[in-house]
Parts: structure tokens; C-alpha cells; sequence
């Protein structure tokens, strides 16, 4: 039994997982994991060796090999691969649908997911990601779902880039139409909502309102 609890996000792109997150895990003093950023580093890395993200067996060998991990710096959260920080590299429109990619096949998410029990199975930790609740951690004590509406996400995601003209709101939108459908019709660990999830909607909720939601739920932590 752990004696601190596994906490678990899931939920489409631009829900707010990232933000919120963050903000969890250091109110509650836990490692945060992004999941997410993991299958974005594995896109990237198969990208800059020249590997078709179809080509399932190669990718696989991409995700075992991964060194990736997830530090702070002056308060900001990053992300490393293989010493290198590469936050802004996988956050690009392009490792987006690369993500939704490399992560519909199997030998990948096999891969990534064992990296990622490993990392939190002495509990303490919050992850992020699109399966966390339903497949990484079917046995977390604490589970949410975040979820918006499509032009809400979308309007996140075009406010995140910088600058925001480089890709047009409506290009955006149709980016995450688009992986929604892929994301929650894939074969492997299609996006889900966890039967014993709290479904969170974001769409008109401060980040605040939402953090405080969660922390209500989460034992143990100081309200």
C-alpha cells in the first residue's frame, strides 16, 4: 500500500492539464509527471533521426531509450531529453499531432508506460496526460478528467504561441478537432474518461476554482 497517494489527469488537448497540474502538485508537494511530454519527446526524437512516426517497431525502440525528465527551473516547470531541454521543441503544433501519432502504437505506449509506473509507484506524484487514470494507473487513489469546450481549448493553445499570428486561431482549431478524433478512436489506450474519475469542466473555471476542486479531493493535503 502506498503510503501517499497517486493523483491522475487526464483529459483532451488544452483542457488545462499542464497549468493545473503544476499548480497541484506543488500545492500538495508532489513530483508532477507529464506523460504527455513524454510521447512529444518521443515524436521529436524519431523526427531528428530521420523515423517515420508509422513506423511502430523503430518508435518502439525510440520510447525504451528515452531519458526524459521533468524539472523545475525558477519555478517553471521543464522537460529534458537526454540532458537536453527541449519544452519549446515539443510544444510545437507539429509534435502535437506527433504525439497523437507515436502514441496510437503499441510497442511505444508499452514502453512509456512502464517508464511511467516506475516512476510513480511509491505514490507522491501527479500525472498528466490521456490514459493515466485508465491505463497507467488504473489503481490511483485520486483520479480527475478535464475536459472544455473545443473553442475554449483551442483559444488556450492559440495564446500560448508566441507569437500568436504565427498560426491562425481557426488552423488551431481544426488541429484539435482533429486529434480529439484520433485521440479517443485509437487503438491503443483511446482518451476515456475513468468510471471513477471526477469530470472536471474547465471551460469557464478560473485556475484557481479548478486547483481548489482538486485539492479537496486529494488526501492528506493541507485545504
Amino acid at each position: 500500500m502506498r503510503s501517499r497517494p497517486v493523483v491522475t489527469i487526464d483529459g483532451p488537448s488544452g483542457a488545462g492539464k499542464t497549468t493545473v497540474s503544476k499548480r497541484l502538485a506543488d500545492a500538495a508537494g508532489f513530483v508532477r509527471i507529464d506523460t504527455g511530454a513524454m510521447y512529444r519527446a518521443v515524436a521529436l526524437a524519431a523526427r531528428r533521426a530521420g523515423i517515420s512516426w508509422d513506423d511502430a517497431d523503430h518508435l518502439g525502440r525510440v520510447a525504451r531509450e528515452l531519458s526524459c525528465s521533468f524539472p523545475t527551473v525558477a519555478g517553471t516547470p521543464r522537460v529534458v531529453l537526454s540532458g537536453e531541454d527541449v519544452t519549446e521543441a515539443i510544444r510545437t503544433p507539429e509534435m502535437s499531432m506527433g504525439a497523437s501519432a507515436v502514441s496510437a502504437h503499441g510497442p511505444v505506449r508499452e514502453a512509456l508506460v512502464a517508464k511511467q509506473r516506475e516512476m510513480g509507484r511509491e505514490g507522491g506524484v501527479v500525472l498528466e496526460g490521456r490514459d493515466t487514470g485508465t491505463v497507467v494507473f488504473p489503481d490511483a487513489e485520486v483520479k480527475f478528467f478535464l475536459d472544455a469546450v473545443a473553442a475554449v481549448r483551442a483559444r488556450r493553445r492559440y495564446l500560448e504561441i508566441s507569437p500568436p499570428a504565427s498560426q491562425p486561431y481557426e488552423e488551431i482549431l481544426r488541429d484539435v478537432l482533429r486529434r480529439d478524433v484520433q485521440d479517443s478512436t485509437r487503438e491503443n489506450s483511446p482518451l476515456r474518461v475513468a468510471h471513477d474519475a471526477a469530470y472536471i469542466d474547465t471551460t469557464t473555471l478560473t485556475v484557481d476554482e479548478v486547483v481548489a476542486e482538486m485539492l479537496r479531493r486529494v488526501p492528506g493535503v493541507p485545504r
